[in-house]
């Protein structure tokens, strides 16, 4: 071995062979490709990523979405034209046909078989999650919330009369109410040991002895007629009609005006046609209204508030701090009664205070004039009385949501679609267990076709919600918790309260989502009420979609979360048997024999509603149309104008507020129009597939524009809420949609700025018209 010293190099180059030539050939080719390929899938790894993440991270947090166990995965492809194992017309086949009336019928007779009051139908609540595993959704779960709820003790009402031969003018009793539905032999339901009993949910309790007066429908007009002809309220016990607007707003008003009790009676002047008075025999013989049959329900006050009155805007949830009740229930109390126990009492009023006749036109249409009521207004004369006893206990109990998930491929576009599955009575064949029963097969056939290996483009959240009666408390709740979540994913909500109560289709729904309606599932469905055959829901349909208001589960989402909804079923007609809503007689026993005996209606709207789902979950462009939306607006604008010119003073000028809405409202429409000519655009390119696949980066482009389309649809609907909410009802954002402030079902459109009109409160339309012409900029400018 050679020596060493410090100078010897630590390596030595040892040549094994000369260098001749590369060990390889095309080394100097092989290195260019490899490098240009790893280029290529870094690119197009990047771009994919991008295309799923477009979304800032604060509309994205992904901690509500393991709440839910949803489970964000990346797609094989971030959108595509078919389905992986099961392409869309297979997908609508298996949608069309696994919906069945029998297994319909099935379903109804589980839910009305025994009383589901809110916050005591558990076992449903296990039934139904346990049913959807079954059906193929295994990440179903139940939701729980403690809300605070009434149920009832005791009741009484009783006609009291001095007895003027009396020494100390004792009160003696004239007729006592029976506050009993009656037991039918046909109707099993009617007779069943815990039925439960009439009463309102949320309201006071109280032992109040006055005299009373007929104030019709309880409308805030009709008080207002009322005082404008100086008939004393102050003090009395008011005497309602069911009708025309939420029966706690007419508690609510009633309150106002001084009153300090409220009885509501069902009038079969409101019955159509089909009445006792035309000859029509009464259930369970005939189609007529049971004269028994007593309307239950909730008198919270919905157009102010909805959900748990002692957590405004947040989820009750153990432990959450509890706010007072007095802006959202009323503190005089109220019964629901038959018009058989209202007859003694109207009668009781005859020749006294003016007639309802000499009212305007909406106090004209009383039914009992054939039983020898005069409608006279009152007050009861001295010497008659009404005693009401109303003793509720209030309680914070448990309710329960049952939440179904099935991942799709895109996490954060998601479509819930939810019914209530808890009834004032026994029954509910109607509300809303016709409802629950369709949900049910929707779930099934979604679950049919993941097991023929359908894979969702997007993610559906199926919902049966409790304690809607009460105050839409379940869905409420769950929108609340899941907000920052749901406003970040959420494109739609699809609702079905009740599936049928009758043979005419009824939609209301948001203008977003006109054009699926008008389009698509209608037409695809065979009606179960067709007189030539081959018709369709559609062909048989008006093509009339209500405005959204309240009175359902959609409210949350649409009006404090700003996500589009809609809500479909089968409704009365004119000459429909009636519907005996919230009464015992809306039983299985009324549904077979007058309704839908072959639960046909049950599967259709199952079917409807599936099949819209599919659309919003399958098709890669979302299919909204902003220019539907653009078009409402301008004819909600209008009316609200033709309003303001009727009741505004010569001397209020508001020719630039109104220059300066048109004017925003054509930017929007305008940019409504342009964006929905992209959006078919580029689903029609996605559809041509004529892109070769050497050219990546243009498909990367078409899903990253098809990408950018559908976060501007997704969150258009937010882009008109209001962060300080509606005056005197914060709880509500939206300012297009909102209930009536005084109807409550029915809806308003562009809330804040007709209200000002109603109370002609110019300083207020001032504010209102400000804050509506930055929406519409906001509307625009998101979309341009």
């Amino acid at each position: 071995m050679a020596d060493h010293n410090e100078r010897t190099p630590l390596l030595a180059v040892v040549e094994t062979r000369p260098v001749v030539r590369d060990r390889y050939p095309h080394h100097t080719l092989r290195f260019v490709c490899t490098t240009v390929l790893s280029i290529v899938l870094f690119v197009g790894l990047v771009a994919v990523t991008v295309v799923l993440t477009l979304l800032p991270d604060s509309d994205n947090d992904t901690s509500w979405a393991h709440t839910l166990r949803i489970h964000p995965h990346s797609p094989s492809s971030p959108l595509r034209t078919k389905a992986d194992g099961v392409d869309y017309a297979e997908l609508q086949r298996i949608l069309l046909t696994v919906p069945e009336p029998d297994s319909a019928r099935e379903w109804s007779e589980y839910y009305t078989s025994g009383p589901h009051l809110g916050g005591k139908n558990l076992s449903q609540a296990i039934w139904t999650r346990d049913k959807w595993r079954e059906f193929g959704v295994p990440n179903s779960n139940i939701v729980d919330y403690d809300i605070y709820v009434n149920y009832p003790q005791d009741h009484r009402l009783a006609l009291l009369e001095r007895n003027a031969t009396s020494d100390n003018k004792e009160w003696i009793v004239r007729y006592e109410a029976d506050l009993e539905e009656d037991v039918l032999e046909e109707d099993s339901t009617s007779s069943l040991s815990d039925r439960v009993p009439t009463f309102h949910g949320y309201s006071a309790s109280g032992n109040v002895t006055a005299s009373y007066v007929y104030v019709n429908y309880g409308t805030y007009e009709d008080f207002e007629e009322l005082a404008a002809r100086n008939v004393s309220l102050e003090g009395k016990i008011a005497l309602i009609r069911y009708g025309g607007v939420f029966r706690g707003l007419k508690v609510k008003r009633a309150q106002e005006m001084g009153m300090i009790g409220a009885v509501i009676y069902s009038d079969p002047g409101d019955d159509g046609e089909v009445t006792e008075q035309n000859g029509y025999k009464p259930y369970p013989k005939g189609p007529a209204r049971q004269p028994s049959s007593v309307q239950r329900g909730s008198v919270q006050y919905l157009s102010f508030a909805p959900g748990d009155p002692t957590t405004p805007g947040y989820p009750s949830k153990p432990g959450v701090p509890r706010q007072p009740v007095d802006h959202a229930i009323p503190s005089i109390p109220s019964i629901p009664i038959s018009y058989r126990d209202a007859l003694p009492l109207l009668k009781a009023l005859n020749g006294h205070g003016p007639k309802a006749s000499s009212f305007s036109e909406g106090w004209h249409t009383g039914g009992l004039g054939y039983q020898g009521v005069h409608y006279n207004v009152g007050p009861s004369p001295e010497g008659l009385a009404l005693n009401l006893l109303n003793e509720q206990e209030y309680v914070t109990t448990p309710m329960w949501n049952v939440i179904g998930i099935i991942n799709g491929s895109i996490p954060d576009e998601v479509v819930v679609l939810g019914n209530h599955r808890d009834a004032w009575i026994a029954g509910g064949s109607g509300d809303p267990n016709s409802g629950s029963a369709a949900l049910n097969e929707v779930v099934k056939a979604f679950g049919t076709a993941l097991a023929a290996g359908w894979k969702p483009l997007r993610t559906i959240v199926f919902a049966s919600w409790d304690g809607e009666e009460y105050g839409l408390l379940g869905s409420t709740e769950w929108v609340e918790e899941y907000i920052p979540w749901l406003q970040a994913t959420t494109i739609a909500y699809l609702n079905v309260d009740v599936a049928t109560m009758g043979p005419e289709f009824k939609t209301r729904a948001a203008p977003l989502l006109h054009k699926i309606l008008n389009e698509t599932a209608v037409y695809l469905v065979q009606s179960p009420n067709q007189t030539i055959p081959g018709q369709t829901v559609g062909d048989l349909w008006d093509h009339h979609i209500a405005t959204m208001g309240s009175g359902s589960d959609f409210t949350a989402f649409q009006d404090f979360a700003g996500i589009t909804s809609l809500d479909v079923g089968f409704g009365v007609s004119a000459k429909s048997p009636i519907y005996h809503y919230h009464s015992n007689y809306d039983s299985i026993h009324w549904m077979k024999k007058f309704c839908d005996p072959s639960f046909e209606h049950h599967a259709t709207v199952a079917r409807i509603w599936a099949l819209l789902a599919a659309n919003l979950i399958e098709t890669p462009v979302i299919q909204f149309s902003a220019t539907d939306y653009a078009v409402a607006l301008k004819s909600y604008l209008d009316a609200a104008k033709r309003k303001s010119d009727a009741r505004k003073p010569d001397y209020i000028h508001l020719d630039g507020h109104w220059e300066r809405l048109y004017r925003s409202l054509s930017r929007f429409d305008i940019a409504a129009r342009a964006h929905d000519t992209v959006a078919a655009a580029l689903l029609q390119h996605l559809y041509d597939d004529d892109i070769p696949w050497w050219k990546w980066w243009e498909k990367v482009k078409l899903y990253y524009d098809i990408r950018q389309v559908n976060t501007k649809y997704k969150f258009l609907e937010r882009k008109f809420l209001f962060k300080r909410g509606l005056p005197d009802r914060p709880w509500f954002k939206h300012l297009v949609f909102a209930p009536g402030k005084w109807t409550g079902y029915s809806g308003e459109t562009l809330p804040a700025l007709v209200e000002a009109i109603d109370e002609r409160n110019w300083y207020l339309f001032f504010g209102a018209a400000m804050d509506l012409v930055q929406r519409f900029e906001s509307a625009a400018g998101w979309l341009e």
